[in-house]
Formats: C-alpha cells, structure tokens, sequence
C-alpha cells in the first residue's frame, strides 16, 4: 500500500513539474525578434487608422490562410508550417511599423511568410499594418 502511494505523489509531482514548466511559455513572454535593416529603420505608417479597413480586406486575402481570422497564428495552413506562423497580436506589442513593413515586405527566410512586396504595393502594405494593429 505504501509503494502505491509513493507511485502516485511521485506521478503527482511529475504532472505537477510538467504543467509549471509550461507557464513559462505564456503569451507574455517576449518575442525574439531580429533587428530591422537600416534601410527599413525607422519608417512609419503614412496611413491614418481609418486605412484599416482596406487592410482588413488585404489580410482577408492575402494573410488569414496562415495567421488566422485574429492573427494568432492559427489559420488553416498552420497546422502544416513550420515554424508556426506569428502571433501578430503579440508581435505588435513589441515591433514598431518598420519592423512590419520589413518582414511583410521582404519575408522571413526558414519560415513560410514570403516576401509580399511582389505581390501588394507598399499602400497594401501600409493597410495591412494599420489593420494588424487593430488586432487582439
């Protein structure tokens, strides 16, 4: 009786270990993120906030399949990349538009996000932050 109680505090703690190891990881914790190129530094979006419903249109397009409706990182393509794809609400709370214009214009190498500037003009681009920075 004994050794069966001993199992299970022991198997008790392991779950216990296992789970608090897993905070760690919150949705608070920083991001590493690369430092922008100097010819990206420093830009800033030229549109209002009123831009951001054209760039919902823009993300709807072009973004949802990977990132998701909220931009978790959770559209229907993610299941499949790795690495994931960002959690754009969580990247804006660290990264300025300069950041944004850059990855989204020129892609992120070892991942699947492409460089979109052969794609969207910068006014797209510009729209699609101003609606990133509308997400939660």
């Amino acid at each position: 009786m004994m050794k069966k109680f001993g199992t299970v505090i022991l198997l008790t703690l392991l779950l216990l270990t296992a789970c608090g190891s897993n905070s760690s990881s919150s949705d608070s914790t920083p991001l590493p993120l690369a430092t922008v190129p100097p010819e990206f530094a420093g830009k800033t979006n030229p549109l209002d906030a009123s831009a951001a419903t054209a760039g919902a249109e823009v993300f709807k397009a072009n973004c949802v399949s990977c990132h998701g409706e909220q931009g978790k990182g959770d559209g229907i393509a993610s299941g499949s990349l790795d690495p994931k794809p960002a959690n754009l609400a969580e990247v804006t709370k660290q990264a300025g538009d300069d950041y944004l214009f850059w990855r989204i214009s020129e892609g992120k190498p070892g991942s699947s996000m492409v460089a979109w500037k052969v794609i969207l003009d910068e006014e797209q681009i510009w729209q699609a932050i101003s609606f990133i920075h509308t997400l939660k």
